[in-house]
């Protein structure tokens, strides 16, 4: 029987493929994508299209050895800090010498940040993507973003206070602005605050200022994996007290405000008075007002206090740069454009060197920026009277080719003739440049690194019992930031465009 069954199949396959298409069963390529007969050609695995860009994480030494509740540390910063002249006279003893001391120290924070696969889902991914090891990879590479955007900006100590009532000024023409009264309420951003809203570009793609859905943080209720909560300041000072002005149609409105020491954006709501809406964010401390505010954030909805800072969080390399006493340069441009120095340079960035060296005999090795201030300060260079020189390569089997544009990729520090590199870090807010050395000066004793972070734990994984058919992972670590030689470091911030 079963030698018939074969025989038969034979011969129904022979029929098929003869000239005699009668038997022949007619297939033609489906229409659609979820038609017919037709395989799914599907890449596996998953394309991850997500940036995870965490250079000063990379970069930055990690010890570990830490223990108790905080890092302490002193340091010796000045000796003979009355400069007691070395004469001496005949038989007589000298001067006698006086040194400075400062007590240092940072509490250790626990970061960390939770994932979970139901089992479904990890039925549905079989045979293409391991979902289980995917839920743990994306929890560190997200973990290591919020990690490099608290190295860079964390703060836990530097209050902005209350935001300064902005200047108002109506002049001008050709705004949509209606005649009559408008109020106009400012409030300072931290970095996270103003990354928030402004868009960060890290660990996602797309992200952008969006007035319709935009809200400044105030202070932040977190609902955390295991059903409890945390209240911590989402990084926004306490707004101002409103200012007012009386426009006639179509004027505009020159706003402006003091600057708040490590504030690095600044949001501003504008409307009649108590009714002002969410309208701009800016990284200077003015704006030009030329229609009505579009948001939907009312300022009344932020909170009447500072929520600049959060206990969850270390102090990073911003917030210690901007420390009144941190001896790191500091420089706040108002709202001015940088300027050409005349010889190729950038005048803020030779004033940042001289004064680099004059007090500390050092020159930064790196200025991190925005990715808009390098396209602006490429332009400024190349535009200034100094007329830089440029080395032009040409493709000898190319010849009548040339390629388009030039990028700073490195300045010359003309005090030292250090050669620093310009790198735009994704974090780092438009209008602030940050000034980084990884090299101790010379006369520095006994520090090996002038930043390090400092350990309690490194990364570590855990899965958690089950208590639903759902697998639940959480990455954490527990680390502070040590910033050992301030004065090596520095920024200007505020620059406008």
């Amino acid at each position: 029987m079963n030698n018939l069954t074969q025989d038969t199949l034979k011969l129904v396959k022979e029929a098929q493929l003869s000239a005699d298409a009668s038997l022949a069963k007619g297939f033609t390529q489906p229409q659609s994508a979820t038609t017919g007969l037709q395989g799914y050609n599907l890449e596996a695995p998953a394309q991850r299209l997500y940036p995870v860009m965490t250079p000063l994480r990379n970069r930055i030494p990690r010890v570990g050895g830490g223990f108790a509740t905080q890092a302490n540390w002193k340091a010796i910063t000045g000796i003979n800090i009355g400069n007691i002249r070395a004469g001496v006279s005949e038989g007589k003893r000298g001067g006698v010498v006086n040194h400075s001391t400062a007590e240092r120290f940072a509490a250790f924070r626990g970061i960390g940040l939770e994932n979970s696969v139901t089992f479904e889902a990890d039925y549905a991914a079989r045979g293409f993507e391991d979902v289980k090891a995917l839920a743990v990879l994306q929890t560190l590479q997200s973990l290591m973003v919020q990690e490099e955007l608290m190295i860079l900006g964390g703060n836990t100590s530097h209050k902005l206070g209350v935001t300064p009532t902005p200047t108002l000024v109506a002049t001008g023409n050709g705004s949509a602005l209606e005649a009559g009264d408008v109020s106009v309420i400012c409030v300072a951003l931290g970095l996270t605050a103003y990354l928030d809203v402004a868009g960060a570009n890290n660990g996602t793609v797309g992200q952008f200022l969006d007035l319709a859905t935009a809200q400044v943080p105030g202070k932040i209720a977190r609902t955390n994996a295991d059903g409890t909560s945390d209240s911590f300041g989402g990084g926004a000072a306490q707004q101002s007290a409103a200012a007012k002005v009386t426009v006639t149609k179509g004027q505009n409105i020159e706003a402006k405000t003091e600057t708040v020491r490590g504030a690095y954006g600044y949001a501003w709501f504008w409307g009649a008075a108590g009714q002002e809406k969410l309208g701009a964010i800016t990284s200077a401390s003015a704006l030009t007002i030329t229609a009505a505010a579009t948001g939907v954030q009312a300022a009344s909805a932020l909170p009447k206090e500072d929520c600049s800072t959060s206990h969850l969080e270390f102090d990073g390399i911003l917030t210690q740069i901007a420390l009144p006493d941190s001896g790191a340069y500091f420089a706040d441009q108002k709202g001015a454009a940088l300027s050409s120095d005349g010889a190729g340079g950038v005048q803020e960035f030779e004033a940042a060197f001289a004064e680099f060296y004059n007090r500390y005999r050092l020159s930064p090795d790196t200025i991190y920026v925005n990715a808009a201030d390098l396209v602006a300060v490429t332009k400024l260079i190349l535009g200034s009277s100094g007329a830089p020189l440029l080395r032009l390569n040409v493709d000898i089997n190319n010849a009548n080719s040339i390629r388009a544009g030039v990028k700073l990729g490195s300045y010359l520090n003309k005090v030292t003739g250090d050669e620093l590199d310009v790198v735009v870090h994704p974090n780092m807010p438009q209008g602030t440049y940050m000034f980084y050395s990884q090299r101790l000066p010379a006369y520095v004793q006994g520090v090996q690194q002038l930043l390090r972070i400092l350990t309690r734990q490194e990364y570590y994984q855990i899965e958690w019992p089950l208590r639903t058919r759902m697998y639940e992972y959480g990455v954490y670590a527990d680390e502070v930031l040590q910033g050992y030689f301030m004065p090596a470091f520095g920024m200007i911030t505020n620059a406008g465009r």
